[in-house]
């Protein structure tokens, strides 16, 4: 069995929902509490085995390399003024050299097309494609557990999590067979059900174990939904081939690709924080009491 040695972030998105945050920095490096974004992707790679982190840019998005750079001058002000513990963190959080590989997706043309630019550095190996709006606040990493379930199988893994059935038509939603080890058997996929005829309340995501089969699909992929070449188009012809294997990811995640998601995961990550949480929940509490009349108002 192939060792899952490298993953891909699809991050050449413009951000417009967050726009005019977004007109010059890249929607993956606003920050959550202190580190942006991406970084929180990229260290759960980094817990689940990940060697090789390759990045799907675009224009504009030059400092998303920069932050994983060397910093010479930052790193040598921070050992002159005495701030190890600053310096430390940093280092501890740098990729090693040759680590990191990034390539353009120059036309918007959807994730599918993202992960068929990924092609030539992915290689004929399985690897893991991390969805950078999607960020996870759990003990152990969803794609640790994913590469566990991986090793087992030797197959396709895709994380899902339950929504409120009433909401399915949202998401990219799958149909759960028989149990197999510490996940199911996929048994369909379904990219927004119409209203009352999904499969299941289990949602994609943003987290997968793909092997590179794929690549070939995704060649020839015809633009689906959004007039995009979809994924999901793209896996349901690899599932004639070869087996799909769900995890049902068990922790919080944040959509932070939606403003509320993005505050809702810096609240979080907040009060997940033992040096800050105590006076983050004062400030909640304080904010709610001051608010409260008016948010009343606002429901009546």
């Amino acid at each position: 069995m192939r060792k899952v040695r490298k993953a891909v972030f699809p991050v050449a998105g413009l951000g417009t929902r967050f726009l005019p945050a977004t007109k010059a920095i890249p929607k993956e490096m606003l920050t959550v509490v202190d580190k942006p974004v991406i970084q929180y992707v990229v260290d759960e790679a980094r817990e689940a085995g990940i060697e090789h982190f390759i990045f799907v840019t675009g224009r504009n998005k030059a400092v998303i390399e920069d932050h994983f750079d060397v910093q010479f001058e930052l790193y040598d002000t921070l050992a002159q003024r005495g701030k190890g513990d600053q310096l430390d963190r940093l280092q501890r959080l740098q990729p090693s050299p040759g680590q990191t590989s990034f390539t353009r997706q120059q036309v918007p043309l959807g994730l599918g097309h993202a992960v068929w630019c990924a092609r030539e550095l992915v290689g004929d190996e399985p690897f893991a494609l991390l969805l950078p709006d999607m960020i996870m606040q759990s003990e152990k990493s969803c794609t640790r557990d994913m590469v566990e379930l991986y090793e087992q199988t030797g197959d396709n893994i895709i994380a899902v999590q339950e929504c409120d059935p009433a909401e399915a038509h949202k998401y990219g939603i799958v149909g759960r067979g028989e149990a197999a080890h510490t996940g199911f058997r996929i048994t369909e996929m379904v990219e927004k059900p119409k209203p009352g005829t999904a499969p299941s309340n289990l949602f994609i995501n943003g987290r997968y174990i793909l092997q590179p089969e794929i690549f070939s699909i995704l060649e020839s992929q015809e633009k689906g939904a959004g007039n995009e070449i979809q994924l999901t188009d793209a896996m349901l012809k690899l599932r004639q081939k070869q087996s799909f294997y769900g995890y049902h990811y068990q922790g919080r995640t944040f959509d932070c690709g939606s403003p509320e998601g993005f505050i809702e995961a810096n609240v979080a990550f907040a009060l997940w924080r033992k040096d800050i949480n105590q006076g983050m929940a004062g400030v909640i509490r304080g904010l709610l009491d001051e608010f409260e009349p008016l948010l009343r108002r606002a429901a009546g």
